[in-house]
């Protein structure tokens, strides 16, 4: 019987070399990305694409995506998948120079480097989802500032996955200043500065996921302390371009709370103590502190401030940091980790403590760090 009536099945193509540090390089910024126990095989693996001097790379975990791109010497152009862990395992693990990549017959990638040779199981092309095109970009956002930003509150973001809408951050952009909070119903983060946004003409809002914060962090750390993020959005994405890279959120749905309204107006008990001592002080006491609740009390009076915590299980802690007060003397109890998750992100220097009463909310300000204007509330605890 004729062959000649069939399509002949195209040949797949595509074939490279390129760097082991140039790869590798863009290989590690996908991998937080890249699902580990996926249900949907084809997203623990990478898309490859080679064309002109260019390779580019991407990965998606449908939430959340992230194309980049090297320069590479391409013999053939084509595009293929490969999986994501076993090569930046491997590649890793190769010497310096240069690796051959080729496309090979039913999605099998060949790897050559020197006299070293794999074969590692591709998937088809074509079962690799689309990402959405970036718009035109909306504002340029220096790099190291949103670093801080994020930095300076994601570590205040929900974990509970029924809240949704606090499983993110609020990015505030303005056509003057740039801030952003994040809160988990128990405290709340927030900071702000001073930046020029051209082009912008009115507030705009986003909720950014916790995941894509984290890789926003990453790309704006690795792009040097010059660098921009172009930052554009559609009605359902957020895109996040930092030179050859580009990140594409999902953007969170709902409202998030009105945190204006949680913001402390009269905390007048005000103590200021360093950063290291209160750190250091909060972290040797919670030692002794009930394991469910975390709680510290601190105790204010003209003695200066008292920090401890018991628990029936490992006994009693007490330390007294010395310091002029003048005010009314207040004990309130706070979660020692979320006081510590604070100090870990607050600059270097004095820290405001500012108290109303018991039942209220306390407020803690950095006032080393001018740049920023950074405050943070946190609920009372019952002790």
């Amino acid at each position: 019987m004729s062959a000649t009536g069939t399509a002949r099945e195209e040949h797949p193509s595509m074939e490279f070399s390129v760097t082991k540090s140039a790869l590798l390089n863009e290989l590690s910024t996908t991998q937080g990305v890249v699902e580990r126990k996926t249900t949907i095989p084809i997203l623990s693996n990478l898309l490859v694409e080679a064309k002109g001097s260019q390779l580019t790379i991407t990965a998606t975990d449908l939430e959340l995506s992230v194309r980049t791109s090297c320069e590479a010497k391409i013999k053939k152009e084509g595009a293929g998948t490969i999986p994501a862990k076993k090569l930046l395992e491997l590649v890793r693990l190769l010497p310096e120079g240069e690796i051959r990549i080729k496309l090979l017959e039913n999605h099998w990638v060949e790897i050559t480097s020197d006299r070293k040779k794999y074969k590692l199981v591709g998937m088809a092309k074509e079962n690799f989802p689309a990402l959405p095109v970036m718009p035109h970009t909306l504002v340029k956002i220096s790099a190291p500032v949103l670093e801080s930003l994020i930095a300076k509150t994601k570590f205040a973001i929900s974990m509970e996955e029924s809240r949704y809408t606090l499983n993110g951050g609020l990015l505030i952009l303005k056509p003057d200043t740039l801030a952003m909070v994040a809160t988990d119903g128990h405290r709340l983060a927030l900071a702000e500065t001073d930046q020029k946004l051209a082009g912008l003409n009115g507030e705009v809002k986003v909720l950014i996921p916790k995941k894509a914060m984290d890789e926003v962090e990453k790309l704006a750390s690795a792009a040097g302390s010059d660098a921009t993020i172009e930052f554009a959005k559609d009605e359902s994405h957020l895109f996040f371009q930092v030179g050859h890279r580009l990140l594409i959120s999902r953007i969170l749905t709902g409202q998030f709370p009105n945190y204006e309204a949680v913001l402390p107006r009269d905390n007048s008990k005000t103590v200021v103590l360093e950063r290291a001592e209160l750190s250091d002080a909060v972290r040797r006491v919670s030692q002794l502190a009930d394991q469910r609740s975390h709680a510290v009390k601190l105790a204010v009076s003209k003695d200066g401030v008292e920090i401890s915590a018991s628990s029936p299980e490992y006994g009693e802690a007490k330390e007294n940091i010395e310091k002029d007060y003048k005010g009314d003397a207040i004990s309130i109890g706070f979660n020692s980790s979320y006081m510590l998750d604070f100090l870990a992100a607050a600059a270097d220097g004095p820290i405001s403590i500012e108290l109303k009463d018991e039942q209220s909310a306390g407020q803690m300000r950095p006032l080393a760090d001018e740049s920023y204007r950074y405050r943070y509330i946190i609920m009372p605890m019952r002790i």
